[in-house]
């Protein structure tokens, strides 16, 4: 408790607040209460920073005057020269206006403010400081360092005075100000500094510095000094330095971005008991409107390279949740290696969506030049509303992103996603010095989802959503994504930025993830067969090429066992079934079937089929892996006490023909157990087929097609390929621990 404490006493009756104390500045009661309280500010348009000061002042019942509005600004540009000298003009002329010489005026910033607390701390804390008008405090100088020796010291605090903000009796703030007769343009910081460092001035206008931040917290140079404190469903900013609570918090000079980032908790905005605070304010909903109400938005979908899936981005495009006649698309495809898919997409779906723009290969335009002129399709599109801008690498799976993103009514907002098994996302938390990634504190927590809400973020990529009214106003300048040393979505983003228009990313949703384009290879006609390694497990090769049953094998039993020791299950899905054997037919080199085979170790086949191995198409290393993770813990159930690790010498698709090759004679497999997939459908594709085991007399007849049989190889399961009557039946075989 500050030591002068002990000179005074307060009497509390109900909003008032009385001060006495034996200085000679105030020598009778003086009755302050929150009724006389008016906090003053100048903000001559509406941004998103004003918008979050008005909100906090709301929270905590302050009556807000705003002065300059509809103005144009011609105050400076605080981060690049001193400035401000217009909210001291408009400062004068509102206090002529005021009669009441028992008011209290508060004037502050607004843009980079949020209030921490209410007027009744306020109001205490200004009577303790026992003076008349009292400025914040900063640990900096500006903007004239020469002017340092003539600032009074201080016993323990900030020495130098911010013009951010200060509280005072109108009268006292009345005489400081009525010597001003700058320029809108002048510094108001230099002013008031001058002010403040002529002895007599400060001594008759009674000023002192809330030196400890007990009112005021000015983050530039302090900002080591300042954490979030987190007490009984409240956040408050703490300066650990001087251990107070300041009822105001200031981002000033180039601390903006860390303002956005307590603005996120304070005041109250998220907390560990109620969690987001203000999600649910401020919505636009749809449920309510007719599909034909809908905001019309354009999606901007960009390939610019090689990317697994990108059938299954646009077949999830389809699903999407949005009237697609409120939908136009603009396509930019950098990648000739993609025009099959683009071309297949619209000519099966494009007459769905209002309209559609593409950019192709062949018109050579860059990244930055299409994002550019995407938005400017949307910006010169009166009917547009929003700009839904999405790289071909995102996996968006929640069909309602869309809807979920609109009804969010913010300027720029992002889903968050992320990349499996790591702590990537689409958005920074922070940014460093030089203006490129840093960790916030929260950062892990937020992608991790122990902490849900809508986050205030520095930078988006790959999938946000933007407000056309802003490209329309605020985002007129064409070359967004241009810039000569960052990269296209950082340009955008410092662009977003420089015109204090906030970015927000929102996990309160599980929107999806974003594919690894890494060492994706484009020499074969089905690519993402070979991204099990890239985009593995639980993610996207497994819901493209996993059977949909084969998760419920165990919790629904569906492993049957159509002989003795052959068990049969499902583990290929459709499509990987059809990949597989339109791979090996583009590649053809079928062996002829006879029991010469260089291939393998020794030159000979015993009982040779007409096949293509695994390695010839380059797929052993990827086979082993499928093996391992979606074949062995079947093994591991059905054979207890039997671990593999799914070597094999020879693993092939095999291709049985009336005229090439019907059937195989009995024979024991070089193996422990074998794994045969059946990769066609019988009665559709092929007549006959199957397998016999001859010691029980048993035969499985109709394969299912993405069904696995797996039975052992040696000494118990002597078998037989039963003949193929019509058609072509393919099968995958894997000897697996020879």
């Amino acid at each position: 408790m500050d030591d002068f404490i002990n000179k005074s006493f307060y009497h509390r009756d109900k909003r008032t607040f009385w001060y006495v104390n034996n200085s000679k500045h105030l020598k009778t009661p003086v009755p302050v209460t929150v009724h006389n309280l008016v906090v003053v500010t100048v903000a001559t348009k509406e941004t998103d920073g004003f918008r979050r000061f008005l909100r906090s002042a709301k929270h905590f019942n302050y009556t807000v005057k705003v002065l300059g509005r509809g103005e144009k600004w011609r105050g400076g540009n605080y981060m690049s020269a001193p400035g401000g000298g217009q909210k001291v003009r408009l400062l004068k002329t509102a206090l002529e206006e005021i009669k009441n010489e028992d008011e209290v005026i508060l004037f502050i910033d607004s843009y980079d403010v949020v209030f921490a607390s209410g007027p009744k701390e306020l109001l205490k804390k200004f009577q303790q400081s026992r003076h008349k008008v009292v400025f914040s405090s900063e640990t900096l100088i500006w903007p004239d360092r020469h002017l340092e020796d003539k600032h009074p010291h201080v016993r323990e605090g900030n020495r130098f005075l911010g013009s951010g903000g200060f509280i005072g009796y109108v009268p006292k703030v009345r005489e400081m100000v009525s010597g001003w007769t700058g320029e809108d343009g002048d510094s108001d910081q230099l002013f008031f500094t001058k002010i403040y460092i002529d002895p007599e001035k400060r001594k008759s206008i009674n000023i002192t510095l809330d030196s400890k931040c007990r009112l005021f917290q000015n983050l530039h140079g302090a900002l080591d000094e300042v954490v979030l404190k987190f007490e009984d469903s409240r956040v408050r900013a703490r300066n650990v330095l001087y251990d107070t609570l300041p009822v105001i918090v200031h981002g000033n000079g180039p601390t903006k971005l860390q303002m956005n980032y307590l603005g996120n908790y304070i005041p109250n905005t998220w907390t560990f008991e109620t969690g987001c605070t203000v999600c649910h304010e401020d919505l636009r909903p749809l449920t309510t409107l007719k599909e034909s109400e809908y905001p019309l938005v354009v999606i901007g979908i960009f390939i610019q390279q090689p990317t697994p899936f990108v059938t299954v981005f646009f077949e999830r495009l389809l699903k999407l949740q949005y009237p697609k006649n409120r939908l136009k698309l603009f396509i930019y495809n950098q990648e000739v290696h993609h025009e099959r898919q683009v071309s297949a997409f619209l000519q099966d779906h494009g007459s769905l969506y209002q309209d559609v723009k593409l950019i192709g290969p062949e018109e050579e335009m860059d990244g930055p030049a299409s994002r550019n002129l995407g938005f400017d399709m949307c910006r010169k599109d009166k009917d547009c509303d929003y700009f839904f801008s999405v790289d071909i690498e995102v996996v968006l799976k929640n069909e309602n992103t869309l809807k979920i993103l609109v009804e969010q009514n913010l300027p720029v907002v992002a889903p968050m996603i992320t990349r499996p098994g790591r702590l990537w996302s689409n958005f920074w938390g922070a940014l460093s010095a030089d203006g490129y990634y840093a960790r916030s504190e929260d950062y892990v927590d937020i992608v991790q989802g122990h902490r849900e809400g809508v986050w205030n973020v520095p930078y988006v990529s790959n999938v946000y959503l933007v407000k056309a009214s802003l490209l329309r106003s605020e985002l007129t300048e064409y070359e967004l994504f241009n810039s000569n040393i960052l990269d296209p979505d950082m340009a955008y983003c410092h662009n977003i930025r420089s015109k204090e228009i906030f970015m927000y990313v929102t996990n309160m949703h599980s929107f999806g993830r974003i594919l690894s384009t890494e060492n994706y290879q484009t020499n074969h006609l089905h690519n993402d067969l070979w991204q099990i390694f890239e985009n593995p497990l639980v993610s996207d090769w497994e819901e493209r090429y996993i059977h949909e049953n084969y998760t419920h094998i165990m919790k629904d039993k569906l492993i049957e066992t159509p002989c003795p020791d052959v068990y049969w299950f499902p583990v290929f899905s459709e499509v990987a079934c059809n990949h597989l054997v339109e791979e090996m037919e583009n590649y053809g080199k079928w062996s002829g079937g006879g029991n010469m085979d260089k291939r393998i170790q020794g030159g000979y086949e015993n009982v040779p089929t007409i096949d293509i191995h695994m390695n010839q198409v380059n797929y052993d290393k990827e086979w082993r892996k499928f093996l391992l993770e979606y074949i062995a813990p079947i093994t591991e159930k059905m054979f207890p006490g039997y671990y593999t690790t799914a070597q094999f010498d020879l693993a092939f698709v095999v291709r049985y023909k009336p005229d090439e090759q019907p059937s195989l004679r009995p024979h024991h497999d070089a193996s422990t157990f074998t794994i045969n997939i059946a990769l066609n459908h019988v009665g559709v594709d092929f007549q006959g087929g199957g397998c016999r085991f001859l010691r029980y007399n048993c035969s499985v007849k109709a394969p299912r097609k993405g069904w696995a049989l797996m039975h052992p190889g040696r000494l118990t399961h002597y078998h037989e390929g039963l003949p193929t009557t019509a058609g072509v039946r393919y099968i995958a075989v894997s000897f697996v621990d020879p």
